[in-house]
C-alpha cells in the first residue's frame, strides 16, 4: 500500500530494540527462553511469545507463578488438570491469597514500608499519602474486626463506597480472612444496589454517608437506611464518614473503630479457587449476573496483565478512573501486586474542568494513567492541549478502555499530551477482570487499532458459521480457558445462566459479546457490543435496571432503550417510550423518566434522548427487539438487521427503520 492509500496504517509510536528488552516483558521472554529452551527472539518478539502462552497453557502459566513469586516452582503437570470451557480447573491443591499477595511488597522489601502503597484524590481535600505499613496495619485491624463480628471464610461483605482509601481497606481485609467482598458505588439508587446485594445475602455492609460529585453533594443516609431495611442477613453496618463526620447511626460502628486496632494481618490461606469477590455484568432481562472470581486467577492474571503488558512495578504510581461499581476498581487496586503505588480518586472524571484527569496526573506525578476513551475523545473535542499546561514529564503510559477509542483520539494524543508516551487501548470485560486484546510494549502503536490478543488468550473472531476470519467483522471468541473465566455466577447452582451466557452458540468456546476485527497485520478493531448491555464509559448496566425504574411510571406504558457506539466513537442512549393512552412527552414527564433513571438505576446512564413511539417491537417469545433496532441506529440494513418474521408486530419495526433515516439524514 502506499503511503496515500487511506487505509494506510499510522504508526504513533515505534519501541526500540534497547526498551523492548528492559521492559519486564522483555526480562520475561528472556527467563522463560532460557528455561525452556525456546527462540522467542531478540529483541523479544511478542507473536512468538503470544504463539508460545496459548499453545502450551500450562507451561505459560507455570511461568507466570513462578516468576511473579505467587507459586514458585510448581510443575507444568500441576497446572491445568482440566482444559475445558466452562469447567477449567487450575493448579489444584494450591493455596495463598489474594491480600497477602497485595501487600506483599511493603512487608518483603520491595518497597520501602513508609512509602506510600494508595495517595488519596479527591474534589474537596488534598491528596492524601497512606503508606504500606499503615495500609497494612488498617486491613490487619478491619480483618480482626471482621473475625470478632463472626465473619467466616466464604461469607459476604458489601460495600457501598466511593473510591476512597477505605474501599481499598474493607475488600483487603475481606480477601485476607478468605470471606467474599462485593461492591457498589454509592451514585446507584436503592433498587440497582439492591438487586446486586439482595442476591448475594451479605453478613456486614460498609456503607459511605454520601458523596461529592461534580462539586455538589449527595447525602446517602436515607439510602443506606432502605438498604439495611431491606437486607435482613446483615448483621453489623460500619458507618463510613465522607459528609458527616460524627454523626454515626447508633445501630452502626463507626469506621474508626473498625480500624482502631491497628496490627500485622493475619492471611488465611485459601485454594486457588476460592470465592474473593463478586462482581456485576448485567444481562437483558432478569437480576444482574453476580460473577464470582477467585484468589489465584485474579492474582495471577493481574501480575500477567499490569506487569507484563502494563510494564507496571515498584516505583510507578498508577491510577484508573473508576467507580467502585465497575471492574476497573479491582483491577487498579491489583496495582498493588506490582509494588505500585495506587492513586484512588473519589470525584467526577471532568471536574472542575475537562482536563481535570491531567491536572491529578501532574500534581500526584502519575507514570501511568488509565481512563476511558469517552473522556480522552471529550479532551479532543474541547481542544485541550495537555501536555502545554500540565507537567506529564513522569508519565510513561496512558490506558483506554470502556469502549472504542477513534483513529483521531490516537493521534490527539501523541500530538497534543505527549510525543513518548505508550498509548494502550484495551477491551476486556468485567467478566474476566482482565483484558482479551490489548498493549504490549513490545509493539507499534497504530491509530485506531488494538495491538493485538494478550498473553495467554486464545482470541480470535469468528463468523455466524464458527469460522476464523480475518480483514472481516466476527464476533469476539476466546477457545481457550483463562484462569480468570467465572468461577460460577451467584444463584445458578446448575450452571445454565453461566453456560448460556458465554458458551451459546457454541459450546466450549467463549462468546463474549464484542464485534472485532482481526487485521491482515494482526493488530484488532472493537466495533461495539454485539449484545445489548449499556456501556457508557466503560461502566454497564443491564437494560433491565433501566426498564425497571421507567415502568414505574405510569404514563409508560412499554419502552426500549438502546447503546448504540457511533463510527466517530460517540455513544449515543436514546429511550423510546410507549406512553399510555392519553398521555403526552410532556417536558414535565422527560423530567420525570430521567429522575427515575437517575434515582432508582444509575445516573451515569440517563439516556441522551427520550423519544416517543407507538409502540416496541418484540420477539414472539416476548422480548424486546434490542439488538436488532440498535444494528438500525448503527446503519445496518434493515434486511439483514432484522427477523421481521420473528417480531410481534412488524409494522413498529418500519417506524423505527424511518427514525433511523432520519437521524443519519441529520
Amino acid at each position: 500500500m502506499s503511503a496515500d492509500t487511506p487505509d494506510e496504517p499510522v504508526v504513533l509510536w515505534r519501541p526500540t530494540p534497547e526498551s523492548m528488552r528492559a521492559t519486564r516483558l522483555g526480562q520475561f521472554a528472556a527467563r522463560v527462553a532460557q528455561r525452556r529452551g525456546l527462540d522467542l527472539g531478540d529483541p523479544p518478539d511478542y507473536d512468538a511469545i503470544w504463539r508460545w502462552s496459548v499453545e502450551h497453557l500450562d507451561q505459560f502459566w507455570a511461568e507466570v507463578a513462578d516468576w511473579s513469586g505467587v507459586l514458585p516452582g510448581v510443575p507444568d503437570g500441576d497446572v491445568l488438570a482440566r482444559r475445558e470451557m466452562p469447567g477449567a480447573v487450575w493448579f489444584p491443591g494450591a493455596t495463598l491469597n489474594y491480600a497477602e499477595q497485595a501487600l506483599r511488597a511493603g512487608a518483603d522489601g520491595t518497597v520501602p514500608a513508609d512509602s506510600p502503597a494508595l495517595v488519596a484524590v479527591a474534589e474537596d481535600t488534598d491528596p492524601v499519602e497512606v503508606s504500606w505499613a499503615s495500609l497494612r496495619a488498617q486491613v490487619g485491624a478491619f480483618a480482626a474486626t471482621l473475625r470478632r463480628l463472626g465473619v467466616r471464610r466464604g461469607d459476604r461483605v458489601a460495600g457501598y463506597l466511593p473510591n476512597v482509601p477505605e474501599a481499598v481497606v474493607a475488600f483487603l481485609g475481606t480477601a485476607a480472612l478468605g470471606a467474599v467482598w462485593s461492591s457498589c458505588a454509592p451514585d446507584f439508587g436503592t433498587r440497582a444496589v439492591l438487586d446486586r446485594f439482595a442476591q448475594i445475602e451479605p453478613t456486614v455492609l460498609v456503607a459511605v454517608d454520601g458523596y461529592r460529585f461534580n462539586g455538589k453533594e449527595y447525602d446517602r443516609r436515607d439510602v443506606v437506611t432502605e438498604l439495611r431495611g431491606a437486607l435482613p442477613t446483615v448483621t453489623t453496618a460500619i458507618a463510613v464518614p465522607r459528609l458527616f463526620p460524627g454523626e454515626t447511626p447508633a445501630d452502626a460502628m463507626p469506621w474508626a473503630e473498625a480500624v482502631a486496632d491497628g496490627q500485622e494481618p493475619r492471611f488465611d490461606q485459601v485454594a486457588f479457587d476460592a470465592p474473593l469477590w463478586i462482581v456485576y455484568s448485567s444481562g437483558t432481562t432478569g437480576l444482574p449476573k453476580g460473577i464470582v472470581h477467585g484468589h489465584g486467577g485474579i492474582t495471577l492474571e493481574q501480575h500477567k496483565q499490569l506487569a507484563l503488558h502494563g510494564d507496571v512495578g515498584p516505583g510507578d504510581r498508577f491510577y484508573w478512573y473508576a467507580s467502585t461499581a465497575w471492574i476497573m476498581w479491582n483491577i487498579a487496586t491489583s496495582a498493588l501486586l506490582s509494588g505500585a503505588t495506587v492513586v484512588v480518586h473519589d470525584g467526577a472524571p471532568a471536574y472542575p474542568s475537562v482536563d481535570a484527569q491531567f491536572a491529578l496526573a501532574a500534581r500526584t506525578g502519575l507514570t501511568y494513567l488509565g481512563t476511558s476513551a469517552g473522556y480522552l475523545t471529550a479532551c479532543e473535542k474541547a481542544g485541550i492541549r495537555p501536555g502545554e499546561t500540565h507537567d506529564l514529564s513522569a508519565l510513561r503510559y496512558l490506558g483506554s478502555t470502556g469502549s472504542p477509542l477513534p483513529t483521531s483520539t490516537f493521534s490527539w494524543v501523541y500530538d497534543a499530551v505527549k510525543p513518548d508516551v505508550f498509548l494502550g487501548s484495551l477491551s476486556g470485560g468485567t467478566d474476566v477482570a482482565t483484558g482479551f486484546v490489548g498493549s504490549s510494549p513490545l509493539l507499534p502503536v497504530t491509530a485506531g487499532e488494538l495491538q493485538r490478543p494478550m498473553l495467554g488468550v486464545a482470541a480470535a473472531a469468528w463468523d455466524e458459521q464458527g469460522r476464523p476470519v480475518v480483514g472481516e467483522l466476527g464476533e469476539l471468541v476466546v477457545t481457550e480457558p483463562m484462569p480468570t473465566m467465572p468461577l460460577y455466577f451467584w444463584n445458578d447452582p446448575d450452571g445454565q445462566r453461566y453456560r448460556e451466557s458465554y458458551f451459546e452458540p457454541w459450546p466450549g468456546v467463549w462468546r463474549h459479546g464484542d464485534w472485532m476485527e482481526v487485521t491482515e497485520r494482526g493488530t484488532c478493531l472493537i466495533t461495539g457490543r454485539s449484545d445489548s448491555t449499556l456501556n457508557r464509559g466503560g461502566v454497564r448496566m443491564g437494560t433491565a435496571d433501566i426498564y425497571a425504574a421507567v415502568e414505574s411510571i405510569p404514563a409508560v406504558r412499554d419502552c426500549v432503550v438502546l447503546g448504540v457506539e457511533q463510527r466517530d466513537g460517540g455513544y449515543w442512549m436514546p429511550l423510546f417510550v410507549q406512553l399510555a393512552p392519553g398521555e403526552e412527552l410532556t417536558d414535565e414527564l422527560v423530567d420525570r423518566i430521567r429522575t427515575a433513571i437517575r434515582t432508582q438505576a444509575s445516573p451515569r446512564h440517563v439516556p441522551d434522548e427520550v423519544i416517543a413511539v407507538p409502540g416496541v417491537p418484540h420477539t414472539r417469545t416476548g422480548k424486546r427487539l434490542e439488538v436488532p433496532l440498535k444494528r438500525l441506529f448503527q446503519g445496518v440494513d434493515p434486511a439483514k438487521a432484522v427477523n421481521t418474521g420473528a417480531v410481534d408486530d412488524a409494522s413498529l419495526v418500519d417506524h423505527f427503520v424511518r427514525l433511523a433515516e432520519r437521524r443519519a439524514a441529520r
